[in-house]
């Protein structure tokens, strides 16, 4: 019988609703939750297909230990695996001291599973040696919040965006990166056409679709904007002097810096037109209500932290903080990564947003885990961490529900550091994430669905996470997994004591953690389960006797600093530490697709999401493709300072002169060449210690690999995938990816300079099942030239081209149509390589959720139809909207060639 569990989306920090549709062993479907204050039932494309996603195939079931380097794992008994890690943490504690290991989790995690990380670390271990990947996604607007407000507590509400007169969208693509608040700002701006809307953003996305103004700055600018518009905003007049004088503090040596930043020189330094830069001034100026969202292009900086303050000044300057519609909003890149930021899961803080170098803080933790002290030496953060392992001062290391071996920058040396590293142990759901390679002892955690916690969303707003089926085989929830070690290590470390990890449900680990918030600016003491489960998700504060939460906060206009004041900061603009240059003179920004999901451990597995962009393509300019010879499709070597990768090149017009875009997804697993991280460096804010990951110098070239493979397989995709990805080491170019919907396929582009020898091509051919049975084949050995293609009951099932591959797109039809076409065996018996009529193009999946193709909307334009009627037709952009602002685009473009031929004419 079908069962519903409400619970919530693993994805993005909106933190919507989902209704689990379940047998109560298998998820069987989900759809939104219409009661979750973040969503009302939306979904975007990737919550939608949650129930796709998880192919038992990908997922850890066993823990595996390897008891030698360079031996392989073999399955082991929790009870064996956790007793070797207590025993080699014990050992290595006691020889080279607490802080010769080290933590490093996720912004995925729960909350409670957050807890139990940390009191392992610092109460037991005695390390602050424990950060997040929260380090690379929110820790800069953790230091503007703090160091404005006094406190890391985004002071807005979902509502205000849509009660907002003036809105500043700030380095995000929120269209993708956000989808359903995104819905959230179309609906409130159809209704309300007179708000305005600026985007900040190098590139031209998605998002500006919706903006009345589009500030294309030069990247890493953001400082000297801001600083712009404070001058401008100081000179008309435009600023409330009143609210200055009774709640803020430091407004005098600002107002001093910004005199510098005028116009011209703002309008020289970012790269856009001075009008622009003065009509965003006068509408935050003139709006009664002004309200901004950022998210990774001003954090991910190496001046993220002043890029967030300078933005927070603009709001202090003009009292626009504390009213509906009004205030600084970041908008947080992972489910749970405030949920981390409240436990102290972060290398320099503590629980309930708590210094680590504050003594009196320390105390209070230690007061309450009934220990007598916690570590005083500063933790190591992410990027510093990783360093500490390549150099060896952390001897073992435990990675739990992330995956640094795709994520973190300057990819080659992480790799040496994990590769160096004498023990790792890998807490993971997905044993086919890159860092699982490196692991000595590999932990399969439970993943969405299969666990309970909570978590807290961008808003503040606290949600239960609701199991609705087991765990597979004998995965373990991360609290559970984490638990179970630290009891394990007591028993050797602090022997006779009373255990500190006596928990028997993650409530428990919630009902101790909630007390360290009593009292502080996240007080969340009145929450429970229980009210959580009877009242619905709750925006803390929620103190003990509130019966309702905080929805904004500093209406009264007093902060949580000493003074009660919020402080202006005066931040003089510096330029991104790696500029261009003659050898490096492109900049690379990185950034999200619209359907996966950090490095794809998990949308990775749902065919599907590879519909509307199948692998990973570097964009440029038009005009730079032109300056190196190079045609959309063709390889390029792309280079910086710290490694290259080979990539296709599309022409994208997006980006301007001098800049280049690459999605952030791709690792080692789908590209061959350790992933987009190789090319990005790893400085980072000096404050935050976020690296910068949005701005890197690169070079593009032309590279000769004429012999090319194609291959297509369906069925057993991840049983493929992991037995086909390690012989394309041997090629120069390899992209693997899904495809299809009903009938999942694994796709694989390589390229190499000449043929690879012929026992490797054989064994590539035997797990693609073109070596014998049904098989059309077709070889030229002078030109290392081949086809095979197999057939079952009249459809193809399998393709292999060797040597080039002219006839891929058309092939990829016929399969995905379901048939052989009867020009097929005609062409696959003749020595010609281009298929009949020139073939079909390869046809993306522009709505994902309804399944319609960028062919069938262009044919739809064709015939005449608008939006509202392609929607009725064809369904597209009717479910989660995030398909419309591309669905525009077509049609603007029809409107500009209707008019280009009624001028000819």
């Amino acid at each position: 019988m079908t069962q519903t569990t409400a619970s919530t989306c693993c994805y993005c920090g909106v933190g919507c609703g989902v209704l689990i549709e379940h047998d109560g062993e298998t998820i069987l479907g989900v759809r939104g939750d219409p009661n979750h204050p973040a969503n009302f039932g939306k979904l975007c494309s990737k919550g939608s297909t949650l129930h796709l996603t998880g192919d038992l195939d990908a997922r850890g079931l066993y823990p595996e230990l390897r008891l030698g380097k360079g031996l392989a794992r073999s399955r082991s008994d929790w009870d064996s695996a956790l007793d070797h890690a207590a025993n080699v943490f014990a050992d290595t504690i006691r020889e080279h001291g607490p802080d010769s290991v080290a933590f490093y989790i996720s912004g995925q995690l729960l909350t409670e599973d957050y807890y139990a990380f940390n009191k392992l670390a610092r109460a037991l271990v005695g390390t602050n040696n424990i950060d997040s990947n929260s380090r690379l996604c929110m820790s800069s607007a953790v230091v503007g919040y703090k160091r404005s407000l006094g406190a890391d507590a985004p002071p807005c509400s979902y509502e205000d965006i849509e009660q907002s007169d003036c809105l500043l969208i700030a380095g995000s693509n929120m269209a993708y990166a956000h989808p359903i608040l995104f819905r959230r700002l179309e609906t409130a701006k159809a209704q309300r056409p007179d708000m305005k809307i600026i985007v900040v953003d190098p590139r031209r996305t998605d998002t500006c679709e919706l903006a009345d103004l589009h500030l294309a700055i030069l990247p890493g600018t953001d400082v000297a904007l801001f600083h712009g518009i404070l001058h401008i905003l100081l000179w008309e007049g435009w600023i409330d002097r009143r609210y200055i004088d009774a709640h803020t503090e430091g407004f005098d040596e600002l107002k001093t810096l910004v005199r510098d930043y005028t116009p011209v020189a703002v309008a020289d330094i970012c790269g856009i037109p001075q009008a622009d830069l003065l009509l965003a001034a006068e509408w935050i100026g003139k709006a009664p209500g002004f309200l901004s969202l950022w998210c990774m292009g001003l954090n991910q900086s190496s001046s993220g932290s002043a890029k967030n303050s300078a933005l927070i000044n603009l709001h202090l300057a003009t009292g626009q903080i504390g009213r509906p519609g009004t205030g600084p909003f970041s908008l947080t890149g992972q489910p749970n990564a405030m949920g981390g930021r409240e436990t102290g899961s972060l290398a320099n803080l503590l629980p309930g947003h708590r210094d680590a170098a504050n003594a009196g803080h320390r105390a209070e933790v230690a007061a309450h885990w009934g220990v007598e002290r916690l570590p005083e030496s500063t933790g190591l953060t992410a990027i510093e961490l990783f360093e500490a392992v390549r150099d060896g001062r952390i001897k073992a290391l435990w990675i739990a529900c992330t995956n640094p071996a795709q994520s973190l920058p300057d990819q080659q040396k992480i790799h040496e550091a994990l590769a160096a590293c004498p023990f790792v142990v890998v807490q993971e759901a997905f044993f086919t994430t890159e860092t699982c390679h490196y692991a000595d002892l590999l932990l399969p955690a439970a993943s969405w669905g299969e666990k309970e916690g909570t978590v807290t969303n961008s808003e503040r707003r606290i949600s239960h996470v609701r199991r609705a089926v087991p765990a597979p085989a004998e995965a373990r929830p991360d609290w559970a997994i984490t638990s179970d070690f630290a009891r394990r290590l007591e028993q050797r470390l602090r022997p006779g004591l009373p255990s500190l990890f006596d928990f028997a449900s993650p409530e428990a680990l919630f009902e101790e953690y909630k007390p360290l918030t009593a009292g502080r600016d996240l007080d969340y003491s009145g929450l429970s389960y229980a009210i959580l489960d009877t009242r619905g998700p709750q925006q803390w504060p929620f103190p003990a006797g509130a019966t309702a939460g905080t929805p904004r906060l500093y209406g009264d206009g007093r902060f949580a600093t000493e003074s009660g004041r919020a402080r202006f900061h005066a931040d003089v603009y510096r330029a991104p530490k790696e500029r261009r240059d003659a050898r490096f003179p492109l900049t690379l920004n990185t950034g999200r697709l619209r359907d996966q999901w950090h490095g794809m451990s998990r949308t990775g597995t749902a065919a599907r999401l590879f519909g509307h962009v199948e692998e990973a393509v570097l964009g440029l300019h038009p005009d730079e493709l032109r300056r190196r010879r190079l045609q959309p499709g063709e390889l390029a070597r792309v280079r910086s300072r710290r490694g290259s990768l080979i990539l296709p090149v599309q022409a994208d017009d997006a980006v301007r002169p001098g800049q280049a875009y690459l999605p952030m997804h791709w690792g080692n697993r789908f590209l061959k060449g350790l992933g987009t991280n190789i090319l990005t460096l790893p400085a980072f804010d000096p404050l935050s210690r976020q690296p910068e990951l949005k701005h890197a110098g690169i070079e593009v070239e032309r590279v000769e690999l004429p012999w090319q493979l194609f291959a297509l397989v369906e069925g057993d995709v991840q049983q493929r995938f992991t037995a086909l990805r390690p012989l394309f080491d041997n090629f120069a170019y390899a992209s693997l990816a899904l495809t299809g919907r009903e009938r999942p396929a694994l796709v694989i582009k390589a390229a190499s300079p000449v043929a690879p020898d012929a026992g490797l091509l054989a064994r590539i051919d035997a797990l693609l099942g073109v070596d014998e049975g049904p098989v059309l084949a077709y070889d030229d050995p002078r030109r290392t030239v081949g086809k095979r293609v197999r057939i079952e009951d009249g459809r193809i099932v399998s393709i292999r081209l060797a040597g080039e591959t002219a006839a891929r797109d058309w092939l990829k039809a016929l399969w995905n149509e379901g048939r052989a076409d009867a020009e097929l065996r005609r062409w696959l018996l003749a020595p010609l390589s281009t298929p009949p009529g020139g073939g079909k193009q390869a046809d993306k999946t522009l709505c994902n959720c309804m399944n319609v193709s960028e062919g069938a909307i262009r044919d739809g334009i064709a015939r005449g139809l608008d939006l509202d009627g392609l929607k009725r037709d064809l369904k597209c952009g009717t479910s989660c909207g995030s398909c419309v602002p591309e669905i525009k685009r077509l049609l603007d473009r029809r409107v500009e060639n209707r008019e280009a031929f009624s001028t000819t004419l």
